[in-house]
């Protein structure tokens, strides 16, 4: 179904998903999310959480610049364990809300977990999840994905939340909730339990 976009101004994914779910009679959450995930512009990301459309926008030079930093540090540290980062990897999480489709910041898992054709994937090899907050997603990150994640049963969740200036490393999922939490000021070092087990620097933020 093609909707019309006014010329020269910028698309409200998130408007028009909730267009899609009112004017499409039996259109279903996740058809909707399915239209939405084969149009949106190359870097805006689409998520289903907890039966929720949330379309973000391309995420701003600190945020990747972060991103970056974990990635690169993951890699001098773990390269003889063979754990790889990943960005951009989907994660199928059925069991995290009525459905659940997420896109983390960063995903820390064996090399080849994810080889195959799979869009999104199940999530039972991965070692960590890492959000870093932006202000259209904080809430999510802070409050939705931490149920979702640790439903799922992924061990450890990292939150860099750059609007309280913290760090937060969530482990032993149970339930909707990790049963315990660190926090760190920005700028500390935060030690990330096994099996990664090394220190991640933030002050190189």
């Amino acid at each position: 179904m093609a909707l019309p976009v006014p010329e020269r101004e910028p698309v409200d994914y998130r408007s028009m998903a909730e267009l899609l779910k009112d004017q499409v009679p039996g259109l279903s959450v996740e058809e909707a999310f399915d239209m939405f995930s084969a149009v949106a512009p190359k870097g805006w990301r689409v998520e289903l959480i907890e039966g929720e459309i949330h379309v973000t926008p391309p995420a701003n030079g600190e945020h990747e610049e972060i991103v970056s930093e974990v990635t690169d540090q993951v890699v001098q540290r773990r390269k003889e364990q063979r754990i790889r980062s990943y960005t951009g990897i989907g994660l199928f999480m059925p069991g995290a809300s009525v459905s659940g489709k997420v896109e983390p910041d960063i995903v820390l898992a064996p090399k080849g977990s994810f080889d195959d054709q799979a869009e999104y994937h199940d999530p039972s090899a991965v070692l960590l999840v890492a959000e870093v907050t932006s202000r259209s997603t904080a809430g999510n990150d802070r409050v939705k994905k931490i149920r979702g994640y640790a439903r799922a049963g992924i061990p450890v969740y990292l939150l860099i939340d750059r609007e309280s200036e913290e760090a937060v490393v969530c482990t032993e999922p149970s339930g909707e909730d990790y049963g315990a939490k660190a926090a760190y000021k920005l700028g500390e070092v935060v030690p990330l339990p096994d099996p990664l087990g090394f220190d991640l620097d933030t002050g190189r933020f």
